[in-house]
C-alpha cells in the first residue's frame, strides 16, 4: 500500500510518500509545496492545491493522511491554516483517494510513543523507522510522521478485520 502523509501549512505544506508491506515501511519521496508570501490568500491556496495534486499524480498513493489543525493563539492564523487544510484534504478526495485525519498528539504517540514528543524526537524516529530516507526538511519529516502513523493505524485495522472474519464475525 502506498501512503501519502500531508502536513498543511500556508508557507510550506510538507508531504511524504511511503510504501507499507506488512509492517515494513519504505520511503518513496518527500518534500514541500510552497506558496508565494507576496500573493493574496486565494492564489496561495491555489498554489498549495495544485502542488499537492501534482504530487498525488506523480506518486499515485492508495491512501492519504492529513494532520489535524491545532488551535493557535492567533485566530487569524488558525482560520488561514484551516483553509489550507481544506485544499489539502480536497486534493486527494478529488483523486478518489481515501483520506484519514490524525491529531498531532496521535501522530506523536504513534511514531515516538509519547503524545507530547518534541520535533527533534519525531524527526529522529522518522529516520529510525525509515532508515534509508533522506528527509528534505522539517515539514517533510512531519509529513512522513503522518504517513507512518497512518500505516500503523491501517495495519491495525486490517489485522482486526482479519481476526473478526476468522472468528466468524461480520463481513
Amino acid at each position: 500500500m502506498r501512503l501519502i502523509g500531508l502536513d498543511p501549512g500556508l508557507q510550506r505544506t510538507g508531504w511524504g510518500v511511503i510504501e507499507a508491506v506488512g509492517s515494513r515501511l519504505t520511503p518513496v519521496a518527500n518534500g514541500t509545496v510552497t506558496s508565494d508570501a507576496g500573493d493574496d490568500l486565494a492564489t496561495r491556496l491555489r498554489q498549495i492545491f495544485e502542488g499537492v495534486q501534482e504530487i498525488i499524480a506523480r506518486y499515485a498513493p492508495d491512501a492519504a493522511a492529513v494532520e489535524e489543525t491545532f488551535v493557535n493563539k492567533n485566530p487569524t492564523s488558525t482560520l488561514k491554516l484551516g483553509q489550507v487544510r481544506g485544499v489539502v484534504l480536497l486534493a486527494p478526495a478529488l483523486a478518489g483517494i481515501p483520506v484519514a485525519e490524525y491529531t498531532p498528539n496521535h501522530i506523536k504517540k504513534s511514531v515516538v510513543g509519547a503524545g507530547h514528543a518534541d520535533k527533534a524526537q519525531i524527526h529522529h524516529m522518522v529516520k529510525v523507522l525509515l532508515p534509508t530516507v533522506t528527509v528534505t526538511g522539517p515539514d517533510a519529516a512531519d509529513a512522513l510522521a503522518v504517513a507512518i502513523c497512518h500505516a500503523h493505524h491501517a495495519q491495525s485495522e486490517r489485522s482486526l478485520a482479519r481476526a473478526t472474519l476468522a472468528a466468524g464475525g461480520p463481513r
